[in-house]
């Protein structure tokens, strides 16, 4: 199953000409690709699949979806993965 993952965007950054940012996925801070939602600001939330944010969501949202994907025990991916 493919999941997208929300994650809080702590800050963002261009490298090699493409918007990236750290996003904390519940304590777990990885890089994603933003291009995709390039209006978005650190202390947003996005939703992300396979390292690319694909749409803005708000914090209410991204906080149900992610309690839903640990009930769901879906978040193995997260668990002891590099940056």
């Amino acid at each position: 199953m493919c999941l997208g993952i929300p994650g809080k965007v702590i800050d963002t950054y261009r490298e090699h000409d493409v918007l990236m940012g750290r996003v904390d996925f519940g304590g777990v801070v990885k890089r994603v690709c933003l291009e995709h939602v390039p209006e978005v600001r650190a202390g947003e939330y996005v939703l992300v699949h396979v390292g690319f944010a694909l749409s803005r969501i708000d914090e209410v949202e991204a906080a149900r979806v992610f309690a839903l994907l640990i009930e769901l025990n879906q978040l193995g991916e997260l668990e002891g993965a590099p940056p």
